[in-house]
């Protein structure tokens, strides 16, 4: 069973969303376009997902907290090819995040209200501070700490803080089951 209603996807220029298996989209979010949703991943209140102009692709396991936006750069005369916005696996983005036309790895942690911005890089296993704004083409080197407006290396990432990545990633797949699990009970 699918767990989105038709309203929440919707086709744009003959591009309509692939959404994997065992895909969590909450009523009120909206995935538009070239979008691609792997198995597992969870898209939560109010989130905007606009592939109308690029790809937008979301890696499996990876949770989009309420109200973010995630979205591309256009291809035209300031960017002849645009960017599109690839987010990695075992990725958690907090709630009212912005990912702009950027590429996101693998265990990665985008905090609450932070903003990723067109062309920038964010490596595998990085922290982004809440609030953080990750300046046009920056690049996000792996096993870090980013934080501040504009976005700047911090310090190392400890162990622990390396390991809750996947604990991230595989309590929001827990947590996205249980709300799937209700949606069957009280469906008709």
């Amino acid at each position: 069973m699918r767990h989105h209603n038709q309203a929440n996807l919707r086709s744009f220029r003959g591009k309509t969303p692939r959404i994997g298996r065992r895909v969590l989209i909450d009523p009120s979010a909206v995935v538009l376009g070239d979008v691609v949703l792997e198995d597992d991943v969870s898209i939560w209140p109010h989130v905007a997902i606009r592939g109308d102009m690029h790809h937008i692709r979301v890696g499996a396991r990876s949770s989009v907290q309420d109200s973010s936006v995630l979205h591309i750069t256009h291809a035209g005369p300031y960017n002849l090819e645009g960017w599109p916005l690839d987010i990695g696996c075992d990725v958690t983005i907090g709630h009212r995040a912005t990912l702009h036309g950027c590429t996101v790895g693998d265990r990665v942690l985008v905090g609450m209200s932070a903003t990723v911005m067109d062309g920038a890089v964010v490596e595998d296993e990085v922290v982004i501070a809440a609030g953080a704004l990750v300046t046009p083409g920056k690049r996000l080197r792996s096993g870090y700490l980013y934080a501040g407006s504009p976005a700047r290396e911090v310090r190392v990432l400890n162990e622990k803080e390396l390991s809750y990545f996947i604990y991230s990633a595989n309590n929001y797949v827990r947590l996205k089951d249980l709300h799937i699990t209700e949606l069957e009970a009280t469906s008709p």
